[in-house]
């Protein structure tokens, strides 16, 4: 690792950096507000500031830089070349800090600010564009940043703060999280067409524990799901495909290539039947869930308050 000598101690060249930052951070906005006005009488004014605190900061700033970043007459200044190209990166800097505040302001916005929601993929064609469109009746001016995933990774993500809200199955129960359950929905076991059982309207479980099943991968909470049904039925899934998105099953489903407990569709798919599984009871719950000790910003709140006012009537019918 390169080292450097400051004041007589070898430090890090990563120290040094930090340092630096530490430095310079304070005083580029009294760098800005000089260089603009050529004269520190007026920018101490601008300021806020005493002059002399200006004057001291400006020497200051230049012994830390090591080079001369104005040329001074009196209260008169004018920038060096060194000190015109700083002053490119500083108002930059400076731009880019005041954009930065002005983002989480107005994130923050009660009227208009933005929640991170997150959700199953299952629930991105019928019920969250509803759920969007009713809670912005009343706000219409919230914005939203959408996130689909599975139940694991949206829970990750509400960790690290990446999301505000997540509509998730099964309802986790963790420490670090609160999560209220909002709904359940029917799963059915989804067949081909010409199926065996595809005359059925309604079947239990066991019936299909010969049956060759297509699934969402570990980790998925509708796989979870699934085979904690099928072991409640007596037996063991085989499954022969493991895919991400629940459409996609219907399509492998519809090709012959298995069965599989799935949400009902947002519009009905050709070369499929799906039968109600009378037993065991074939149900996932939908809840909400956020990050503990979390405090909300006003439009977070307010659609968590909504969320929360469509227990039992989350989905459609």
């Amino acid at each position: 690792m390169v080292h450097e000598y400051r004041s007589g101690h070898r430090v890090s060249h990563n120290s040094y950096e930090e340092d630096m930052r530490l430095l310079l951070a304070p005083r580029l906005a009294y760098f800005s507000g000089v260089a603009r006005h050529e004269h520190v009488t007026r920018a101490a004014q601008e300021l806020a500031v005493p002059q002399s605190t200006l004057s001291r900061a400006m020497v200051r700033l230049e012994d830390d830089l090591g080079v001369a970043l104005f040329t001074r007459k009196g209260r008169t200044v004018s920038l060096t070349p060194a000190g015109r190209t700083f002053l490119t990166a500083v108002e930059r800097a400076l731009a880019e800090v005041e954009r930065a505040a002005e983002s989480v302001r107005a994130d923050a916005d009660p009227s208009a600010g933005k929640v991170a929601f997150g959700f199953l993929h299952t629930m991105g064609s019928e019920t969250v564009p509803e759920l969007i469109r009713a809670f912005r009746v009343d706000h219409p001016r919230v914005r939203f940043t959408l996130v689909q995933n599975y139940g694991e990774a949206m829970i990750e993500r509400l960790r690290s703060g990446e999301l505000d809200l997540c509509l998730t199955s099964p309802v986790p129960d963790e420490p670090d999280l609160v999560a209220r359950r909002l709904d359940e929905q029917r799963l059915r076991l989804v067949v081909p067409d010409e199926h065996r059982l595809a005359s059925r309207k309604r079947i239990r479980l066991a019936e299909a524990a010969d049956e060759t099943f297509v699934t969402l991968e570990p980790g998925y909470g509708l796989r979870r799901i699934t085979d904690a049904l099928c072991a409640e039925a007596g037996f063991k899934p085989r499954v022969a495909f493991e895919g991400e998105e629940a459409e996609t099953l219907r399509g492998l489903v519809a090709a012959g290539l298995g069965v599989a407990l799935l949400p009902p569709p947002a519009v009905p798919r050709p070369g499929v039947v799906e039968l109600t599984v009378t037993a065991p009871r074939a149900v996932r719950e939908i809840g909400v869930a956020w990050l503990d000790g979390h405090e909300d910003t006003v439009p977070v709140a307010a659609f968590k308050k909504f969320l929360l006012s469509r227990r039992g009537k989350l989905l459609p019918d």
